[in-house]
């Protein structure tokens, strides 16, 4: 009766079984896999979702690619970090997720063609290709003191049946962030294959060693890009508000391929006119919002990170692995057991909650992943019990 995209096998892994009972027994939990800014002592303006309820918000004025007022709002954004992109440029998505579906199907055959997606990286990208009927084929991203995409990798899992790259930059857990020669060989291989790059960046405003250019998107501003080219942002994390759903592309490449994705990309949308009014009209001053808690976060995740390296000095046996920017970094920590009775051992004897890197499909063991974002205290006494039982 039902389709193969959704998985047979559905139940909960056991460390997320473990997790529900602890919480069940209403156990306290220090949780080092939070990814939801507003949990975490973030302070935002008393007032504001109030634009949701503007005297825009009452009339319906269904755009495809999304209002114009709100196309130039995030165009300014853009600029803001020195990329010139015209407001027709910009498509309108209710998320980062829902615009990876809309890309899907506008490159993709289903049940046939491939997009290349990088590991490790966020496993969410296993279940929205599979919705789409479109097959993962991972590229990798090797450490050697920094993570860096493994273009030999990309050669080798190369086929016809490949329509766009993923590039996740900043990624997400690693934090790395695509050199300008590392965008440049992707670019080339989309455009010498007539496949397009999507960009991923919606960590992009999370530098964690400011004044370090590592070649981040900024960096990229001036450039021309020979394939069709797709970056990907939205509100949930540069403004911390994944609870409004704005979403957003911006196309670059070549002009007639550009006009020829918009204008699909026009039917795709008009199609689902997912967007909700009241947040596109909001827009500017969602985004605005951006300009006092953005700081905020980054003064978290960068403490936070500063914090886990002072941690992982004391204990030889442990190595934090380079992380360029974003909301997480890895551990790299002796593999005297496996990396999931680990983390079962963590949570079930010391409370505290974290991923095994088998979830981001590391090559090997051993890997934990830690959210920056957690308040400082809890963060601090969290590592400390992950460094006494992973470092001895």
């Amino acid at each position: 009766m039902f389709s193969p995209r959704v998985p047979v096998d559905r139940q909960p892994n056991r460390l997320a079984a473990a997790a529900a009972r602890a919480r069940s027994e209403k156990r306290t939990l220090i949780d080092l896999t939070v990814t939801n800014p507003t949990v975490v002592g973030i302070e935002y303006p008393p007032r504001l979702l109030e634009a949701l309820a503007g005297p825009a918000a009452r009339i319906y004025e269904p755009v495809p690619l999304g209002l114009p007022a709100a196309r130039e709002a995030v165009a300014r954004d853009y600029a803001r970090r020195g990329r010139d992109v015209p407001p027709a440029q910009i498509v309108l998505t209710a998320s980062t997720s829902e615009a990876y579906s809309l890309l899907f199907k506008l490159l993709c055959r289903p049940s046939g063609d491939a997009v290349m997606v990088p590991v490790p990286s966020y496993p969410l990208f296993d279940h929205l290709t599979r919705l789409d009927g479109v097959e993962p084929v991972p590229y990798r991203l090797e450490y050697h003191g920094r993570w860096q995409a493994d273009l030999a990798s990309v050669d080798n899992q190369w086929s016809d049946r490949v329509r766009a790259v993923l590039a996740v930059s900043p990624n997400n857990p690693t934090g790395s962030l695509l050199t300008c020669s590392e965008l440049d060989a992707l670019d080339e291989r989309c455009a010498a294959a007539g496949a397009t790059l999507i960009i991923d960046e919606v960590f992009a405003d999370y530098p964690l060693h400011p004044g370090e250019d590592r070649g981040g998107p900024a960096a990229h501003a001036p450039r021309s890009f020979n394939a069709l080219t797709f970056h990907l942002g939205g509100l949930s994390k540069s403004a911390g508000l994944p609870q409004v759903k704005l979403g957003w592309m911006a196309v670059e490449g070549p002009d007639a391929l550009v006009r020829e994705a918009l204008d699909r990309l026009e039917l795709i949308c008009d199609t689902y006119l997912s967007v909700s009014t009241p947040v596109q009209a909001a827009a500017r001053s969602l985004i605005e919002v951006g300009e006092t808690v953005r700081p905020q976060i980054l003064a978290r995740v960068t403490a936070n990170y500063n914090a886990l390296a002072s941690q992982v000095s004391q204990h030889s046996a442990v190595e934090l692995l380079h992380a360029d920017a974003g909301w997480s970094a890895v551990c790299r920590v002796p593999s005297t057991q496996s990396e999931e009775e680990l983390v079962l051992a963590l949570m079930e004897q010391d409370s505290v909650l974290l991923h095994p890197g088998f979830f981001f499909d590391f090559p090997h063991e051993a890997f934990l992943v830690v959210s920056l974002l957690p308040g400082p205290d809890e963060f601090l006494h969290g590592i400390r019990c992950v460094m006494e039982r992973a470092g001895g």
